[in-house]
């Protein structure tokens, strides 16, 4: 991204804060600072803030120990030194009325700020709307990571030996996913019985003739936009004829939510979609999570894929579908792809197979 890119940025959140009545806008170090200013900056424990106010100007509060050296065009960088007060500098500038506050502020930052402020809301729920539609250097870099993981998941077939263990194929998957990115986010190798914990990572259980395998692997590259991409396969050939019955089911319903995904449904209407499928097959309830969550500079944002959601799905979102049915203690399965909304509904940016391999 370029500077101008981080001032049209601002100059949007500016224009937004103004015409909802906020006073600004105040986040910390993550992927909103880095959104708005290009910068990863983190502090610690001390106070890092940047602070966008409705006249369009921006200030980056920061320790001395970490300011000196930021070169922010269009911020106004304001160094503070350890016994300084920098949630008074902090507020300095802001309007009177409410003030959104990053995510990703930690509590004993944000109990100071509402001491000082007359009223505080979640920054993000005011202005996802900024975060959450992708500009198309943004989804070039989206595309970018997904044709990286799809490399990796292209290798997974052969990784998949009995006798092997979860943690040696987990060690394979993050050399492979360092081949094309620049860092690894997480890696699930969820064999047999483990599948059915959504969130399992990897362990010392051995491979075994027969086993499905759920491969959940991400990683972030570039300006720090993120992979995320599940495959099921089988170790040989799984010969349970349920795991394959619903199988059938799960790519069903994440196909249906494919085709479903369009401007103007909402996230809760998009859910529905794949859950109503698999809770027809007699499955409603080994599909425990939500329907798939956006992604960017994030692994996990707006928009979240949930029941009950409003949310309006709009045109160059980006957001992960991946329904999952789990059987405690004997089998789990997921397939997850990166799609983004096109004026004529959903592409997606994961290409490999969908099918058992």
């Amino acid at each position: 991204m370029t500077s101008s890119t981080h001032s049209q940025r601002i100059a949007r959140v500016a224009r937004l804060i103004a015409e909802k009545g906020l006073g600004g806008v105040l986040v910390g170090p993550g992927p909103e600072l880095a959104y708005l200013t290009g910068s990863w900056t983190s502090s610690h424990e001390r106070l890092t803030a940047l602070t966008v106010a409705p006249d369009g100007t921006a200030r980056l509060v920061a320790p001395l120990t970490d300011a000196t050296g930021l070169d922010l065009p269009g911020v106004e960088v304001l160094g503070w030194r350890d016994g300084e007060d920098p949630y008074q500098l902090a507020v300095r500038g802001l309007g009177p009325g409410r003030v959104g506050l990053g995510s990703s502020l930690t509590a004993d930052h944000v109990l100071r700020l509402q001491e000082l402020l007359p009223s505080t809301v979640l920054a993000l729920s005011v202005l996802s709307e900024v975060f959450a539609a992708k500009e198309p250097d943004e989804l070039a870099q989206l595309q970018g990571a997904a044709e990286a993981i799809d490399g990796v998941h292209a290798q997974v077939p052969g990784l998949l030996e009995p006798g092997r263990t979860e943690e040696e194929v987990a060690r394979d998957l993050e050399r492979l996913i360092l081949d094309g990115h620049d860092a690894v986010d997480f890696v699930i190798v969820g064999s047999g019985p483990n599948g059915a914990n959504p969130h399992h990572s990897h362990s010392d259980r051995v491979l075994r003739e027969g086993d499905p395998v759920v491969v959940d692997i991400g990683g972030s590259l570039g300006e720090g936009y993120h992979s995320d991409c599940t495959r099921t396969y089988q170790v040989g050939r799984v010969r349970d004829g349920e795991f394959l019955r619903a199988y059938a089911v799960l790519q069903r319903a994440q196909d249906a939510a494919v085709a479903a995904a369009r401007p103007g449904i909402t996230a809760g209407e998009l859910d529905a979609v794949a859950r109503d499928i698999i809770a027809a097959a007699g499955y409603g309830e080994h599909f425990t999570h939500r329907t798939g969550h956006g992604i960017g500079l994030s692994l996990h944002e707006e928009p979240f894929i949930v029941a009950g959601s409003d949310r309006v799905l709009a045109e160059a979102m980006a957001f992960s579908i991946e329904p999952g049915i789990y059987l405690p203690g004997r089998w789990g399965m997921r397939i997850e792809d990166i799609v983004t909304l096109t004026a004529d509904g959903a592409r997606r940016l994961n290409r490999q197979p969908r099918q058992l391999r």
